[in-house]
């Protein structure tokens, strides 16, 4: 290792747990050296510094190992777009739902993008009708509105998050 321990003293815990105490740290080196092992900084912001005598790869390793588990169980948000038109058939709008269930279901935040386009834009008040609808029917679901709907540019949206 190519750190140097800086303090005059260290709290020395030992390769079996024990614990040694507070010691100059030439002799908790000379300790590590005699054992054929690493003196390594466990917490270097604690006074005066804890150090633990140990193989240091083998510790390098189990917390990289420690920390690829953690990342394993984490489950990062995604937001999921749907863009539909304001003039969608009933069957799409039922097979929308069913996506938009599927990924609240997932914890994934929805996007819904209602788009006009060209004259369309003097109808907004149909997507922003189709935009409540949404809201409405997701009503049995566990869904919060994070964003209520809103014209952005040419388009409609509205953010739906899994509630907590």
């Amino acid at each position: 290792m190519n750190e140097r321990i800086r303090s005059k003293e260290v709290r020395l815990i030992d390769q079996d747990g024990q614990n040694h105490g507070v010691m100059p740290t030439s002799k908790a080196l000379q300790m590590a050296y005699d054992a054929d092992l690493d003196l390594v900084l466990i917490n270097p912001n604690q006074e005066p510094p804890v150090a633990k005598i140990l193989n240091y790869g083998k510790y390098k390793y189990e917390q990289e190992k420690r920390a690829k588990e953690a990342k394993k169980k984490q489950h990062t948000v995604e937001i999921k777009e749907i863009k539909i038109r304001y003039k969608i058939d009933t069957h799409d709008y039922q097979v929308r739902i069913k996506s938009i269930e599927k990924f609240i279901a997932q914890g994934n935040k929805v996007k819904i993008v209602v788009m006009l386009r060209g004259r369309e834009m003097q109808h907004s008040n149909l997507a922003f009708d189709l935009a409540n609808r949404f809201v409405a029917d997701m009503q049995n679901l566990p869904v919060v509105v994070e964003k209520k709907p809103q014209l952005e540019g040419r388009n409609v949206t509205l953010y739906l998050a899994p509630q907590t």
